[in-house]
């Protein structure tokens, strides 16, 4: 009977999500209680309606904890119907979850699964392999929440903890997909300029609040984009850590541009004067920096190139200093800057 009942159930709604497994626990439990309470004897414990939604429960789910349990033979036979029941069921529930748990992975892999997330980065566009070092360093960056909107036929990372929206990056409903309204930052990284261009005018569009950074492979039309939006940051297309860099710490590709360009803040390297000896790192750093604004970026020694040396780190003699300033600095100042600073 409960075979029949899961079968017809089965034919009579096939699209009827999780109808079919609850409709089959309401029908057996329904009649199994009066047919268990005319099975067993007068004032039995196990019919009693606190005592049989339990003994339903653990007998169902193949559980048996013995506590209750049919003492007749016809009793016997109601809670083998009861057992079956269960079990038609929960085959019913997890076909039904496997089907459910498909779908979802279906609609994952295939983009069409609208992205819930709120304050998450959004990378418009991909190129195999260029994309994968983009996402790994945004990874060990600490970076999460992660969604790769592409026109792609499927996800071209899935072992990836990214999400994938499929479709044309210029198309509003695709972006709302995405979350781009919805996202703390937003990379447009595209095939070429012109269509960076036109992505860029929909994400502003889309997301005025969002960080939006634009790679470009010539940085003259970086004049274009901010006449979309003067906040947009625009980054060489040719340098995927800069990029990823901007992303986690906006403005930073507008310092590297500064220093890069003639006429800004430019870097300098100079040898340090053998005579002064070896030197602690804080004299180079304060001494350089009241005397004339440098700033200490890095230091060469026997042991090779220090980045930011702590402010304790003893430079060696004749180390080379890379630092930021006004002017480059000659050997004679910087050895008149550190002896005054000794003083």
């Amino acid at each position: 009977m409960t075979f029949f009942l899961s079968r017809l159930f089965a034919r009579w709604a096939p699209n009827r999500g999780w109808l079919v497994p609850v409709a089959v626990v309401v029908v057996v439990f329904a009649t199994s209680w009066p047919l268990m309470a005319l099975a067993e004897p007068a004032g039995s414990e196990l019919v009693r309606p606190g005592n049989y939604w339990w003994y339903f429960v653990v007998t169902t789910t193949t559980v048996g904890y013995g506590d209750f349990s049919p003492e007749t033979l016809a009793g016997h036979f109601v809670g083998a119907y009861v057992i079956a029941g269960g079990l038609a069921t929960l085959t019913t529930v997890f076909t039904k979850l496997a089907s459910v748990l498909e779908q979802a992975k279906g609609r994952r892999m295939q983009g069409t699964e609208a992205v819930r997330a709120t304050g998450h980065t959004v990378l418009i566009g991909y190129a195999a392999g260029r994309t994968e070092r983009i996402v790994a360093q945004l990874l060990a960056d600490g970076v999460t929440g992660l969604v790769l909107c592409a026109q792609v036929p499927a996800h071209p990372m899935p072992g990836q903890p990214v999400d994938f929206v499929r479709g044309e990056p210029t198309a509003a409903e695709v972006l709302e997909k995405a979350g781009v309204p919805r996202a703390a930052a937003v990379l447009v990284d595209v095939a070429d300029d012109n269509e960076a261009l036109a992505v860029a005018v929909t994400v502003v569009h889309a997301s005025p609040a969002s960080h939006v950074v634009v790679t470009l492979r010539d940085l003259e039309r970086a004049e274009l984009v901010r006449y979309v939006d003067p906040r947009i940051r625009c980054v060489q297309w040719h340098t995927p850590r800069m990029v990823t860099e901007e992303l986690t710490s906006p403005g930073i590709a507008e310092v590297y541009a500064e220093l890069m360009t003639a006429g800004g803040a430019d870097t300098f390297s100079v040898t340090l004067p053998e005579s002064l000896g070896r030197l602690p790192a804080s004299r180079c750093r304060t001494a350089l920096g009241r005397a004339y604004g440098a700033t200490v970026l890095a230091a060469r020694t026997g042991e090779g190139l220090v980045v930011n040396p702590g402010w304790d780190a003893e430079l060696a003699a004749g180390a080379v200093l890379y630092y930021v300033g006004p002017r480059r600095l000659t050997g004679g100042e910087i050895e008149t800057a550190l002896r005054d600073a000794e003083l």
